[in-house]
């Protein structure tokens, strides 16, 4: 293995390792909390979730193995269920996160009616949407044999053998690409700036109202009013910063990959096999930002798991106390005797 390889096979194991706990940790939170159950978008989270862990025990090991053994891990049948399942959970993320836009776009834009539009029938319905749209194309793949191991990117993914299928490869993949990557990250953007302009505005009044309340308060200490200010400014920045952080990791996460996956099928340029493990490794990062985005960086999670956290170690420490008390006990017993 060279230096390369050496490298990437590292940062692979480092993604499994932190999406695995990522994740649980996020599955855990959804189990042990009642209030993010009762939520709508907790739906959408969840299937996000199953998605990212799914991917992370069955896609990324053979990823691994692929780096490191140059080859196919594993007989044809397996690396087929792997490469099917790497379609659909790839098209299902992105669905889900489409899906966890338009929930927010809704909450923000119409929140008086949220309740009657966004129920539980609702975000079923749109969850039975993408698992349907996401199953349909790696169905269409694995009955015409486009799935198999891919040694540009060292996994089981798409991939056509026979030249004379290459049209309707190349055709397939354009369509597959636009109707998951292209038309969520569309649904993204439409969505959260949609989100943004309303925060704006309402930031705006915030402002007006805090401006004229600092010119009517004359004796107000200059500390307070700065403090005011100060708050201003973060609250017009903190709406920006999250929603760029949802669209910024959707594009730096999957354009490099998706983007290589349509040069590659021109036969003029040519791709270093760096290059498509490190657009893989990128695609695979979006299942270990995806927790902290959506979930575990937000208030309600992060008290929850705050919560599980400490309960595991009170009762470990309760544990262990009461293991040193019997060892004590046992101890003074043998000196009686």
């Amino acid at each position: 293995m060279s230096i390369w390889e050496v490298i990437l096979a590292f940062v692979v194991v480092v993604l499994m390792l932190v999406a695995l706990l990522a994740n649980v940790l996020v599955l855990m939170c959804f189990l042990y909390s009642a209030d993010i159950r009762k939520q709508v978008p907790g739906l959408f989270i969840l299937n996000l979730t199953f998605c990212n862990l799914l991917m992370t025990v069955s896609n990324m090991p053979l990823t691994l193995a692929g780096i490191i053994y140059k080859s196919q891990p594993g007989g044809d049948q397996i690396c087929h269920i792997v490469g099917f399942l790497e379609t659909f959970l790839t098209t299902n993320s992105m669905l889900s996160m489409a899906a966890l836009s338009i929930d927010r776009w809704i909450a923000v834009v119409f929140p008086l009616s949220y309740h009657s539009k966004m129920r539980y029938r609702d975000a079923a319905l749109i969850l039975s949407y993408t698992w349907l749209h996401s199953v349909s194309f790696p169905i269409v793949a694995a009955s015409l044999s486009w799935v198999g191991f891919h040694h540009l990117y060292a996994s089981c993914t798409l991939y056509n053998k026979r030249p004379e299928d290459r049209t309707q490869f190349v055709i397939f993949t354009g369509v597959f690409h636009t109707l998951s990557f292209l038309l969520s990250l569309i649904v993204l953007c439409f969505t959260y700036l949609k989100v943004l302009k309303v925060a704006r505005f309402h930031c705006k009044r915030i402002d007006v109202i805090t401006m004229q309340t600092l010119v009517l308060l004359v004796d107000i200490h200059p500390s307070v009013r700065e403090r005011c200010l100060e708050e201003q400014k973060r609250r017009r920045q903190r709406a920006t910063k999250k929603i760029s952080t949802f669209i910024g990791t959707f594009i730096l996460c999957f354009a490099p990959y998706v983007i290589t996956r349509l040069v590659e099928l021109s036969s003029v340029v040519h791709i270093n096999s760096h290059w498509g493990i490190i657009s893989k490794c990128l695609a695979y990062s979006k299942v270990v930002s995806d927790p902290f985005v959506y979930s575990l960086l937000r208030h309600q999670y992060k008290k929850t798991w705050k919560d599980i956290i400490n309960k595991i170690l009170k009762r470990s420490s309760i544990n262990s106390s009461a293991l040193t008390n019997e060892s004590h006990n046992r101890n003074i017993l043998q000196l009686n005797e």
